[in-house]
């Protein structure tokens, strides 16, 4: 699985004009199930994100992870994460798992997630999304499990 992290003051997901998840500080994860994935890289991907020491400490170090800050993750499905650019000037995404296989490993993740004690939104899979963030940093990290 591959994953976007942005560490966030605040961020909201939108279909259709009407919120369908938001947070306060915590993680927007766009996330995407990637061919070959199963529910155990989605398990470990979401522990990976839950440890992810990218929280500033009393001393402004990034030193605390999610779970010690108590902050939450909006989880987006984003497939356009599996775009293969290395020919052309079209994207390809024909890594990206197929829809049935990813919506369901997309859930498994944010499931997994929520197991560990992380307070979870998300959005609505293959939906048109519109997505509002403040990104704190700016902190942007690029995961592969």
């Amino acid at each position: 699985m591959r994953a976007l992290i942005q560490r966030v003051s605040e961020a909201e997901v939108q279909v259709d004009g009407a919120a369908v998840g938001s947070i306060g500080p915590g993680l927007l994860v766009l996330v995407c199930a990637m061919q070959g994935d199963d529910e155990a890289r989605a398990e470990a991907l979401a522990g990976r994100i839950a440890r992810l020491r990218i929280f500033r400490d009393a001393g402004g170090k990034m030193n605390l992870s999610l779970r010690d800050t108590g902050g939450a993750a909006l989880v987006v499905s984003q497939f356009t994460l599996a775009a293969d650019t290395s020919r052309g000037n079209r994207p390809g995404f024909s890594s990206a798992a197929p829809p049935e296989q990813g919506k369901a490993l997309y859930e498994h993740f944010a499931q997994s997630l929520h197991a560990l004690g992380i307070e979870v939104a998300t959005g609505e899979f293959a939906a048109d999304m519109k997505v509002r963030l403040v990104n704190d940093g700016p902190v942007t990290i690029w995961l592969d499990q």
